[in-house]
């Protein structure tokens, strides 16, 4: 090709680069997931506004009481309950890493007892004051119900909402939904599984080709309908007051500054 052709051709395409990363710029970067360490500091927040109206979720760690919804002892960082198992979990796996001096695994077999049901036989007073003391003082066990949290709740949904096509705001959907519900269907309770794919039956997800808000908006009706069904759950505020002002606003990647409310309490975090 002539040189005098070649400029004014390596002109428009050194234009044509220069538009399409202004392009890039307006719309920002990819957007970031859940599992992005920031993001997932900000998930933490907003579940512990829910389950422990406050958004210093580290100092949940201790947390351990009879909250009435039969389902035993709630107790951790997102709510771990003695009759759901997943305490037994999170004690099993504090057993496995600290073999020894442990204060929570005399208690192993009373909770494997008390599973399925609000029983206290063989915990009590004895064993809430055990969860404190291992809190406070054993970062093993606090890593302990970190990996729980994880494996049994974060990164599952996490996962799932990434294959439905979703954003950070509909990762923290499911997160929060895995956190209260469960992942399957458990006597008078409907689970995280059901809720999906009864709101899947109602609009499509991204990955379908659907509308993200849309299927987002179908997702929490179905999942504020299943809380309603439960008497502990019925104060449907974590929902209506906090995720749903979120996606009304078209914050689909959960980007601070947030402003929510869950059971009257305001919350706001701003943006670092």
């Amino acid at each position: 090709m002539p040189y005098a052709l070649r400029r004014p051709l390596l002109a428009l395409l050194l234009a044509l680069v220069t538009l399409c990363t202004g392009c890039a710029a307006a719309r920002g970067d990819t957007p970031t997931p859940l599992d992005d360490p920031e993001k997932k500091e900000l998930a933490m927040r907003l579940v512990s506004s829910a389950e422990n109206s406050s958004l210093d979720w580290r100092a949940q760690y201790r947390y351990i009481e009879d909250i009435g919804d039969g389902r035993g002892y709630t107790a951790g960082i997102i709510g771990f309950c003695t009759g759901c198992g997943d305490l037994l979990k999170v004690v099993e796996r504090y057993a496995a890493a600290r073999p020894e001096g442990n204060v929570l695994a005399p208690f192993l077999p009373a909770l494997r007892d008390v599973r399925g049901s609000d029983s206290h036989e063989g915990l009590g007073t004895p064993f809430t004051k055990a969860w404190q003391r291992a809190a406070d003082r054993d970062a093993a066990f606090r890593a302990a119900q970190d990996e729980e949290r994880d494996r049994g709740y974060f990164d599952p949904a996490v996962d799932t909402a990434k294959a439905d096509g979703l954003g950070a705001l509909g990762q923290f959907v499911y997160y929060d939904a895995y956190v209260m519900h469960g992942s399957g269907d458990t006597p008078g309770s409907t689970g995280f599984r059901t809720i999906r794919e009864q709101a899947l039956k109602k609009a499509g997800s991204p990955a379908k080709g659907g509308d993200e808000t849309a299927y987002l908006r179908a997702f929490l009706d179905v999942r504020v309908a299943a809380m309603r069904r439960e008497p502990a759950h019925r104060d449907t505020s974590r929902v209506d007051t906090a995720q749903r002002v979120f996606l009304d606003a078209g914050n689909l990647d959960l980007e601070p500054p947030l402003r929510w409310k869950v059971y009257g309490e305001s919350y706001r975090v701003d943006k670092s």
